[in-house]
């Protein structure tokens, strides 16, 4: 065993148990320290009032005391990671520096320069799986190339699993936490990262293990029922595992296990299958930016980078309104107002209100992905990007550009009693059932009744939705082999 101490990095991982990075550094050493870096080239175009700062600054401090209790500690830093890694490896005596990987393009490219800095000075990176179950090109087609369609990926994916259940093994870390580094956690304040606190304790949202293992274990016994009621946004269907599933404060290996227990016994319902196929699309957007990166700027299929998007004032217009829930949709707005409101939007949502931006408004798909990017508490670039390229058409085994969400019958479907609406757009209350969906159908009479004036209490709608899906038909016109 090396005599000299370990770094472990911690980043899109922040928990203290079933930990690759920190599992591997322990075997092979006999003093592991550990940091966290408050990255400040992403920090820095943050608003300073941001939620995700909130969740990882709370759950950084759960990850140090849970280290503590271990008998390490942890050392959170502001700086730019190139530069913090080497030095804080240098200063500690570290030959060895650990962490777990990460498949985004920016932070390949940091993690290559950080290495080649730990090289000139003789010490090492060291990285390993831990956010997926497979990854890169584990999963390939029987012609060895990736996928680009997502049910063949699924089905070989589960066979692989079959195949090698050691892939769900933990990694321990208590056994060998003799070997932690002792000392004083140091951890700066949100003000010290020059930020201010956020609405995220109003929203009672669960920060750190504690935070993710509560929302698991309340999901477990809703799990027979996922499939039926996911899509269903006032009602609690889903599991509300992506913030955390995000930062890595639980582990894929033990959600994935849990569920593949649940099924093994007969047990889960039909929906521990869907939910389980959910977390694999997770896996495949993953793979796909890795394999595909164009896809951070331009369409996974490139003749849809031939679509001409409405641009001009008339354009930034529609956008601001779509930004700020004044569509004349109630069902797109309630949704906008969640997400601004709250840093959450439901996976149905998203789907209608990207569809609405791209197909009604005629807006170019990077700019509604940007603004999830910037909202979005959960935000992961791979499935972000997936899901808009999913809605644009131009992605990997998107919807075919001539299927176009009616965000009225998507509202009549997955809102039938306008339940989710009413809470996010109260001055709707009065309207029944069958109207609160389409404000703008009744008669300004019956409206003004009712206490509501289009254009005053709530927006008259900014298209005809029929009228936009022809414009919409034509545009994606210039695709010369659609999907």
């Amino acid at each position: 065993m090396p005599t000299t101490p370990a770094l472990v990095w911690f980043r899109r991982d922040l928990r203290s148990f079933d930990h690759a990075a920190l599992h591997h550094a322990l075997h092979a050493h006999g003093a592991v320290h550990c940091v966290f870096v408050y990255d400040s080239t992403i920090l820095d175009a943050l608003p300073r009032s941001d939620r995700r700062v909130d969740f990882i600054h709370a759950s950084v401090a759960e990850l140090a005391a849970g280290l503590e209790q271990l008998g390490g500690h942890l050392t959170a830093l502001r700086g730019d990671p190139a530069v913090v890694i080497p030095q804080l490896a240098a200063e500690l005596g570290a030959a060895d520096v650990y962490c777990n990987h990460d498949y985004e393009p920016q932070a390949i490219a940091r993690d290559a320069t950080v290495a080649a800095t730990l090289a000139r000075a003789g010490r090492r990176l060291h990285s390993f799986k831990d956010q997926v179950i497979f990854e890169r090109d584990e999963v390939l087609s029987q012609a060895g190339t990736p996928f680009s369609v997502y049910t063949p990926y699924k089905n070989a994916w589960l066979k692989r699993l079959r195949e090698e259940p050691g892939a769900l093994a933990p990694y321990p870390v208590e056994a060998l936490a003799a070997r932690l580094a002792p000392g004083a956690s140091r951890l700066p304040s949100l003000a010290e990262l020059g930020f201010t606190p956020s609405n995220l304790a109003t929203l009672a949202i669960p920060t750190g293990m504690s935070g993710a293992a509560r929302l698991f274990d309340d999901f477990l016994p809703r799990l027979a029922n996922y499939g039926a009621a996911r899509d269903f946004p006032a009602i609690k269907g889903p599991s509300y595992l992506s913030l955390h599933l995000r930062f890595g404060t639980l582990s894929i290996r033990h959600l994935v296990r849990t569920v593949c227990e649940l099924m093994a016994r007969g047990a889960g319902g039909e929906g521990a299958a869907v939910w389980l196929a959910e977390l694999i699309w997770r896996e495949f957007y993953a793979m796909i930016l890795y394999q595909h990166p164009h896809v951070t700027t331009r369409s996974f299929k490139p003749a849809y980078d031939a679509i001409v998007w409405e641009t001009g004032a008339e354009a930034d217009a529609a956008f601001e309104a779509w930004c700020a829930g004044r569509t004349g949709y109630p069902l797109v707005d309630a949704a906008m107002a969640q997400l601004n409101q709250t840093g959450y939007m439901h996976n149905r949502l998203r789907m209608v209100t990207a569809c609405f931006l791209i197909k009604d408004l005629g807006i170019d798909w990077r700019r509604g992905e940007a603004y999830f990017a910037l909202h979005l508490n959960d935000f992961d670039l791979a499935s972000n990007n997936g899901g808009w390229q999913w809605a644009s058409s131009s992605g990997c085994d998107a919807q075919p550009y001539f299927r176009i969400f009616n965000p009225v019958t998507q509202s009549e479907k997955f809102d039938p009693a306008g339940r989710f609406i009413r809470r996010y757009l109260p001055q709707l209350d009065a309207l029944t059932d069958k109207e609160i969906h389409a404000p703008w159908l009744l008669p300004p009479m019956l409206l003004a009744q009712k206490g509501i004036t289009l254009g005053r209490d709530y927006p008259a709608p900014l298209v005809r939705h029929d009228a936009a899906r022809e414009r919409t038909l034509a545009r994606y016109a210039v695709v010369k082999t659609p999907a």
